[in-house]
């Protein structure tokens, strides 16, 4: 995946006794002025020249100074996580939304942004994940990173077959491309690698029960794992390992250039369920295969089941949230930026796909329009965009869940054992 990302973001986890301990300690926080200069952390990525261009520009207007500050990824949980609980809060913050700003909010470290301002700038299912508590503390600032199925068009057209639309679809193309001696799907199974499989666990107990399911646990009722959608998913992922659908060594195989990427490149794997960055993988490992045989539809509907087939799962976008050390009326004029017609542009040029409500017209000049422009209408008509669940349980429960998760798939648990396994990590 984008790795860099996917690693900060597993590490990006609040301490919260590091917290409390600052709560009374915020002195800046309680004597910030509404205007003044607003330090800006970010993390070290190829946005950052789209970011300072961002600044520069913001700075010239003359209401109000913005400083941005570069930190590299491996260091950005720690300097984040320390500055939170000391009086050296940053004024304005990058990070993953969901439950990563959980324990920020609780401690009243957050600003809480006026919806109205912010709403019609960007794309509903965006917004969500920036939402915590009933409080918009976290403003859509990248592009958007949907999950879906990528196949590969050859191996399709050599089979006679088409993507699939619904759950039986794909359930016959198992068999279809396992009697051809095709792994259906390109699983990274390893053990640093389960968070593709808690991609499949998203995506059925969305299509089987809808949003609300999820919502309800992460908002803290860990009972409704009890709900018979999460058995019933557990019992369609073993149903499809069982059929072959992984493949027989998927627990071995690493994600990216080398691993499932390269199976799904060379014909060996007929699909994989992926978040939108294999495409960027797919580029940059065989170039050939992405122009010329990389297709991609959404994940397929699921009969009699509750959930709206046109939602999505994944990364809805990365946040900026505003820290109560932040002059606030500078801060949140600086965030008004992220709509703005060069930002997107710039955001464009870099292959991101941003949420914003003027990005379409942007997408004629991206690097694959086609492909931006499919991104960017997934979430569009999504009724809802669930952020993957690691990131909005956060690391203390999202770490244990993916360790469920891969027994599971592993077939060292069965579904019902699932079940309670899950539960119990909670008690």
């Amino acid at each position: 995946m984008n790795s860099a990302s996917r690693t900060a973001l597993t590490a990006f986890v609040v301490c919260s006794a590091l917290l409390a301990a600052g709560c009374g300690s915020s002195g800046g926080s309680s004597a910030s002025s509404p205007t003044g200069n607003v330090q800006f952390w970010t993390i070290q990525d190829p946005t950052n020249t789209v970011q300072q261009a961002q600044v520069d520009a913001f700075n010239s207007a003359g209401t109000g100074k913005v400083s941005m500050s570069v930190i590299a990824v491996d260091g950005f949980k720690d300097k984040v996580r320390t500055g939170m609980g000391s009086s050296q809060m940053p004024g304005i913050f990058f990070n993953w939304g969901g439950g990563s700003l959980d324990d920020y909010v609780k401690a009243g470290k957050l600003v809480s942004l006026d919806p109205a301002v912010f709403r019609s700038h960007f794309l509903p299912a965006a917004l969500e994940a920036g939402t915590v508590d009933g409080k918009l503390v976290g403003i859509p600032a990248r592009g958007t990173q949907p999950v879906f199925l990528f196949y590969d068009k050859k191996v399709f057209a050599d089979a006679g077959v088409q993507p699939p639309k619904t759950w039986a679809d794909l359930t016959r193309l198992v068999q279809v491309f396992t009697a051809k001696g095709i792994t259906p799907f390109a699983l990274a199974g390893s053990a640093t690698s389960s968070w593709t499989e808690l991609m499949w666990i998203e995506y059925l107990v969305d299509r089987l029960a809808g949003p609300e399911l999820f919502k309800k646990i992460a908002a803290g009722d860990w009972s409704q794992w009890n709900d018979p959608a999460i058995l019933k998913t557990a019992q369609m992922v073993k149903q499809l390992v069982d059929s072959g659908a992984f493949g027989k060594n998927f627990a071995s195989v690493n994600y990216g250039a080398g691993g499932s990427s390269t199976l799904l490149a060379k014909g060996r794997a007929a699909m994989q369920l992926m978040g939108s960055w294999e495409y960027a993988m797919q580029q940059g490992a065989d170039p050939n295969f992405a122009k010329n045989d990389l297709g991609y539809v959404a994940f397929p509907s699921v009969d009699g089941g509750l959930g709206n087939p046109a939602d999505v799962v994944g990364n809805p976008t990365n946040y900026l949230s505003v820290t109560t050390a932040a002059a606030k009326t500078t801060a949140v004029d600086f965030l008004k930026t992220t709509w703005s017609d060069s930002y997107v542009q710039g955001l464009v040029a870099k292959g991101e796909v941003p949420v914003t409500d003027n990005a379409q017209a942007a997408l004629a000049k991206a690097p694959d329009p086609a492909y931006a422009e499919f991104q960017y209408n997934l979430v569009q008509s999504a009724p809802s965009f669930t952020q993957s669940w690691d990131q909005a349980l956060g690391l203390s429960l999202g770490t244990p869940l993916l360790t469920e998760i891969q027994k599971l798939f592993n077939g060292q648990s069965s579904p019902q054992q699932f079940v309670s396994g899950v539960l119990a990590i909670k008690h």
